[in-house]
């Protein structure tokens, strides 16, 4: 029935509402905008006109775009004249003008047939208009060292990583392609944590640091608990919580991981580490939550991390590592057999397990069985909270690194028990 009602339209009447309601909504953010600051260009009237002459532009000059891009510079003309005005009474922003141009080129889009670009060309600019004071707060919590990081971090990845040959290389099959797609998958989940504890610190909790610190690092986040427990043993059981928490938050983070490079492999893995995951992270925050005796002061401090995941410098270490692993793995898997592999993933648990699970990723299925890749993946991470056990005990006061470690020790028993599972 709507269709046919919309067929009864001319498709110009029809392109002239779709222009009037995009550009009106945007007049009328502007006008707001007006009626608090002021002089501003343009309101409910000024936006749907020049949306209006885009159109009417756009439909004289049919498929000449040169008359389009004339009629930009007119309007660009009077945005001028506004700004000029505004610069005379020490208002210098440009937001207002630049919203007129994109209301004149989103009845352009409009008239020839584009609206879906039109309409998200007029949401996108209702949204950065209307979060003005939000995305200028978000800039204050980044520093220029912060964002230089990160557009290295995207030269890398949309410059280099598309170049890089995307086949086996040298007698050890090493993809310089998929060893770098590692770094960048792991630097990616890491630096989302790492911005969401920036954005919130100061203001969460304990159990919430940890949950962060998991997605980043669980060794790192346990270190920093640890150490902070040693000054505030007030809270020991919101420490010693936090740190079961942070390494249930690493099952879960390596399910994204392992579904991204081997699907086979994070079928195998799926469902236990999901369930360990929802143990250390329900059990943790039971213990944290079991005695409350103090605050908790700076929480996001205690975890958050010092150095920026994205930093050049590391990721060029971790693809070192990776690289070096891979090597060692193939060298074990060929002359050392099944059980050379097993004592290779305790070791590992010692460090960062990510290199060598991920290395793992890369042939199992193929020169390595799913089985023993999965079976060795389960020591490492068991090994991985076992250590982290002794660090709790060894950078902790005496009563939250004791109970660390004993809760540490038990629940890398519990990431064991699937093994069970992986041999049949």
């Amino acid at each position: 029935m709507g269709s046919q009602l919309l067929s009864l339209v001319p498709a110009d009447a029809y392109k002239l509402l779709v222009v009037l309601f995009l550009s009106f909504l945007i007049g009328l953010e502007r006008e707001e905008h007006k009626l608090n600051k002021g002089y501003a260009f343009g309101g409910v009237r000024t936006y749907p006109l020049i949306g209006l002459i885009g159109y009417s532009v756009a439909f004289l000059a049919q498929t000449q775009m040169l008359a389009v891009i004339g009629g930009l510079a007119v309007i660009g003309g009077f945005m001028m004249i506004s700004y000029w005005h505004k610069a005379k009474t020490s208002r210098v922003g440009l937001t207002s003008e630049m919203a007129g141009l994109a209301t004149y080129i989103l009845g352009a889009l409009v008239y020839h047939g584009h609206f879906w670009v039109a309409s998200s060309l007029a949401i996108a600019s209702l949204i950065l208009l209307e979060l003005k004071t939000f995305l200028e707060g978000l800039a204050e919590q980044f520093s220029e060292e912060d964002i230089f990081t990160f557009t290295k971090f995207l030269l890398l990845t949309i410059v280099i990583l598309p170049i890089l040959p995307n086949q086996a290389l040298t007698t050890f099959d090493l993809n310089p392609f998929k060893t770098w797609l590692v770094v960048v998958a792991v630097s990616t989940v890491s630096y989302g944590s790492f911005l969401l504890q920036r954005l919130i610190k100061g203001k969460g909790s304990i159990p919430l640091a940890a949950l962060l610190g998991g997605a980043y690092s669980s060794t790192v986040t346990t270190v920093a608990l640890a150490k902070r427990s040693s000054v505030d043993p007030e809270n020991s059981q919101r420490y010693v919580g936090g740190m079961v928490m942070a390494s249930g938050m690493m099952y879960w983070r390596l399910i994204l991981l392992l579904e991204l490079f081997n699907g086979a492999l994070s079928e195998r893995l799926m469902g236990s580490f999901f369930l360990l995951g929802l143990v250390g992270v329900v059990g943790g925050l039971a213990i944290a939550l079991r005695k409350k005796n103090g605050t908790d002061p700076q929480a996001i401090a205690a975890t958050h991390p010092q150095g920026n995941p994205l930093e050049l410098k590391a990721a060029f270490s971790f693809a070192l590592l990776f690289v070096v692993i891979s090597l060692l793995t193939r060298y074990i898997v060929d002359y050392l057999g099944d059980r050379g592999v097993y004592s290779f993933a305790a070791i590992m648990g010692i460090t960062d397990v990510d290199p060598f699970i991920l290395s793992l990723t890369q042939s199992a299925g193929q020169s390595l069985s799913l089985p023993l890749a999965s079976i060795s993946i389960l020591i490492a991470t068991a090994s991985n909270n076992a250590v982290k056990g002794i660090y709790a005990r060894s950078f902790g006061d005496r009563q939250t690194g004791q109970q660390s470690l004993y809760f540490l020790l038990g629940f890398s028993v519990l990431g064991l028990l699937p093994i069970l599972t992986q041999l049949f």
